[in-house]
């Protein structure tokens, strides 16, 4: 997939926008990021004002290399400089034991930091000409589905947002892996770009993934990634029956048809055909889920797909998807 390369001028203005304290939507391999001068504490509380975003909700702060690493995190063990070796730039995150220069504002409170090095040379680009650190959460409202393009963040956030840099649609389309690195042995506490198969092989030994942990993490919320609409979860070959009673039932119902069912033919208001490649389906999740939102769908009836690979993070941003919604 092409990226969109933006111009120097354009790089240069979300610099000076970051400096002054602004708001700059950024493109990452992953998601759109909402960033901020990670160091501007006022800026920092602006995201979470725009976002809607809890306090106590710690921010992911992006930084231009590995190499920087020892500026942002204390006390950082083997295990953390050999992932970002080894995945930097890339979507994971590591989070370290927080460095002097991160307020606690990003943290949400937490003498912890995440940390990661993204893979899109826009991103990488912005970094280098601001020359610190960008706290960026996903640029949507919080709990929505994430943005995976620039026209996903113009009509979520509109003018709330400074400056949006434009790099085309998002290659990976799952957040990053998040992996507790405080101590020598790290665990995944959000499975996403970076597999937990990649992370083993590299690490040689196997790893734990929480679904909540004692440290806090973007993604943990127990309703996340959501849509307008209510998501259903089944198994595979229940995914018709359930759309069409549903539907019968007097529901909009949007259904992701995975690539056992491929043939089946169903009674919904709208179909979306799951790829049958984990990678094809992690890229398009978050644009499949606010298309069904644009075709007046209420409910989406959807299956996980098998918990291995780039599968585990599409299950997860699922049943997220499916969690409890606040109450109205």
């Amino acid at each position: 997939m092409a990226r969109v390369t933006a111009r120097t001028s354009d790089i240069e203005k979300a610099a000076a926008v970051l400096r002054a304290g602004g708001l700059v939507a950024l493109p990452t391999e992953t998601v759109y990021g909402l960033g901020a001068d990670a160091e501007n504490p006022a800026a920092v509380a602006r995201v979470f004002e725009v976002k809607g975003r809890p306090p106590t909700h710690p921010l992911i702060v992006h930084i231009g290399g590995a190499e920087h690493l020892g500026d942002w995190a204390e006390d950082v063990p083997a295990t953390a400089r050999l992932l970002a070796e080894r995945f930097w730039p890339g979507p994971l995150t590591l989070v370290l034991r927080r460095g002097r220069r991160v307020p606690l504002e990003a943290t949400g409170g937490l003498e912890t930091v995440a940390l990661r090095v993204p893979d899109h040379p826009i991103a990488l680009a912005l970094l280098s000409a601001f020359g610190g650190g960008v706290a960026a959460p996903s640029a949507n409202r919080f709990g929505s589905v994430s943005p995976t393009t620039a026209d996903h963040v113009r009509a979520e956030l509109g003018d709330a947002v400074d400056f949006v840099l434009d790099g085309g649609p998002c290659e990976v389309g799952v957040e990053s892996t998040i992996v507790d690195a405080t101590g020598d042995t790290p665990s995944v506490l959000r499975p996403g770009g970076v597999t937990r198969e990649d992370l083993e092989a590299v690490l040689g030994r196997p790893l734990a993934v929480h679904s909540t942990s004692r440290v806090r993490v973007p993604g943990q919320h127990p309703s996340h990634y959501a849509p307008r609409a209510r998501v259903v979860l089944v198994e595979p070959e229940k995914v018709v029956a359930e759309a069409e009673q549903a539907q019968e039932l007097g529901h909009h119902v949007g259904v992701f048809l995975p690539p056992s069912m491929a043939d089946a033919q169903v009674k919904a208001h709208a179909v979306v055909e799951v790829p049958a490649s984990p990678a094809a389906y992690a890229r398009g999740l978050y644009g499949f889920l606010r298309e069904l939102d644009l075709q007046g769908c209420d409910l989406i009836v959807a299956s996980l797909p098998v918990e291995e690979g780039l599968g585990l993070a599409i299950a997860n941003r699922l049943r997220r998807a499916a969690g409890p919604r606040p109450s109205q």
